[in-house]
């Protein structure tokens, strides 16, 4: 980011930028950058207090026998790896979770196909709570990791050129600027050059935000 935007470099700061949120390194999409310290405690509040809406956008292996599902699974730290803090866990791994939270996410259902060749379902996921890995840890937890997750696939997703996973729209109400941003698609047939078919269409991206605000 120094390189790409060094007019907004912050030389006083550890790490260049003041970051409010963040994304898995993996994750394209959306990353919300404030550009002073008022306003990033603004920011930070409206994220703390969970006004912020969060879209994402992932291809899921197999096909899901529901079209719209609220999970609601604890998470915590693994702690086979607390000292490198790169993987987390969920209650229903028992023993090994340390301090688990209470984290919720919407999973709206918006095509079934294939890529290359295997089943997979496009889906928007609204997270509720903000927890490290968390979208990538409850799709797993019930059975459909993100395509290309190499950490919760048992590290078994090898063939995919990254993992499918995108922040598509960022909803951010507050009194400095109200933004509302989204990204093109780019997981769409084409963009994937045609390795991912759509064959059934359970809600399109038009309704989305709508339905699964709702639920």
């Amino acid at each position: 980011m120094r390189k790409q935007f060094p007019e907004y470099v912050q030389d006083n700061l550890t790490h260049d930028f003041y970051f409010a949120h963040r994304l898995d390194f993996a994750t394209s999409g959306i990353l919300c950058i404030p550009l002073n310290k008022n306003a990033c405690k603004e920011v930070c509040q409206v994220f703390e207090e969970q006004r912020a809406r969060k879209y994402y956008l992932a291809l899921l292996r197999g096909h899901t026998d529901f079209d719209e599902e609220v999970i609601d699974i604890a998470i915590g730290e693994d702690v086979r790896f607390k000292d490198t803090s790169k993987k987390m866990c969920t209650i229903l791994e028992d023993e090994l979770c340390q301090n688990p939270r209470r984290s919720i996410t919407k999973v709206l259902v918006l095509d079934r196909g294939y890529y290359n060749g295997k089943p997979v379902t496009k889906v928007l996921l609204r997270p509720i709570t903000g927890r490290r890995h968390q979208l990538r840890l409850h799709c797993s937890q019930i059975g459909h990791v993100i395509v290309g997750d190499y950490t919760y696939s048992l590290k078994i997703d090898t063939s995919p050129p990254r993992m499918f996973l995108h922040a598509f729209r960022l909803v951010l109400p507050n009194t400095i600027e109200n933004l509302d941003i989204q990204t093109d698609d780019p997981f769409t047939e084409k963009a994937l050059k045609y390795k991912w078919k759509a064959v059934e269409q359970v809600n399109s991206i038009a309704n989305a935000f709508d339905i699964i605000d709702s639920f």
